[in-house]
């Protein structure tokens, strides 16, 4: 049997302060103590604290460059955590414009890690599984002969994808859903071909994402989702 310190990463994921920062880290992105702070409301050199601590548990992983170091997620397992505890934890109350308006994108869109999330996650991967590009199994999903050929259309490279030392494609529990999204290589490599056809971009300052235009077509022509008309449901 193998044991492991559950307590440990538990105490780490439940404090406030150390919640905050690793919300912020689902983004996928790299960030400094002080931005990390600064979203956590507690000071540098006590960012700089717990940091440590989640550096010495393997959840948060720190790269140097010069003098500054930038601290991000380990890897998609740990986000996959993260965003299932977020789907269980009751929401946080809403007190001024901002936070509602916040909360609002975030639901919307937003990355979790590397791939999308939020309501157009999750009508993404209802669109792939209504035109049968994916079918679900026991562990996630498998892509289909058409599906094969809809994504050698759409410039994902699915031979590359099954060669990574990662889940090629899995289920993952949304936060504001309640419902799962598609993660994986799968995922994050379709995150990615938005960004290069600018269908999707990132707000600053968050990890709420924004549909661009060419997004409203690109989604509606080639997944059938009519995303701004779900974004007013929301």
């Amino acid at each position: 049997m193998q044991h492991t310190n559950l307590s440990l990463v538990a105490s780490l994921v439940s404090d406030d302060s150390r919640g905050a920062m690793m919300t912020v880290l689902l983004d996928g992105r790299f960030h400094t103590a002080t931005e990390l702070a600064l979203a956590a409301n507690i000071t540098p050199q006590t960012a700089s604290f717990h940091l440590t601590k989640m550096v010495e548990a393997h959840l948060v992983a720190v790269e140097k460059q010069g003098r500054h170091r930038y601290y991000g997620i380990v890897d998609s397992d740990v986000a996959n955590v993260l965003e299932s505890l977020l789907a269980i934890a009751p929401p946080k109350e809403i007190h001024s414009f901002n936070q509602a308006t916040e909360d609002h994108a975030l639901r919307f869109a937003r990355t979790c890690y590397d791939h999308l999330a939020g309501h157009v996650g999750v009508q993404l991967m209802e669109s792939l599984l209504q035109n049968q590009f994916i079918f679900e199994t026991e562990n996630g999903f498998s892509i289909t002969d058409k599906g094969e050929r809809f994504f050698s259309d759409f410039q994902v490279n699915l031979e590359e994808l099954r060669k990574k030392r990662r889940s090629f494609s899995h289920k993952c529990l949304d936060w504001s859903e309640r419902r799962p999204h598609l993660a994986g290589a799968l995922g994050h490599a379709l995150l990615e071909r938005f960004y290069q056809l600018h269908w999707i971009e990132r707000l600053p300052r968050s990890r709420a994402l924004t549909i661009t235009p060419l997004g409203k077509t690109g989604f509606r022509e080639t997944f059938s989702m009519d995303v701004l008309a779900e974004k007013n449901k929301n």
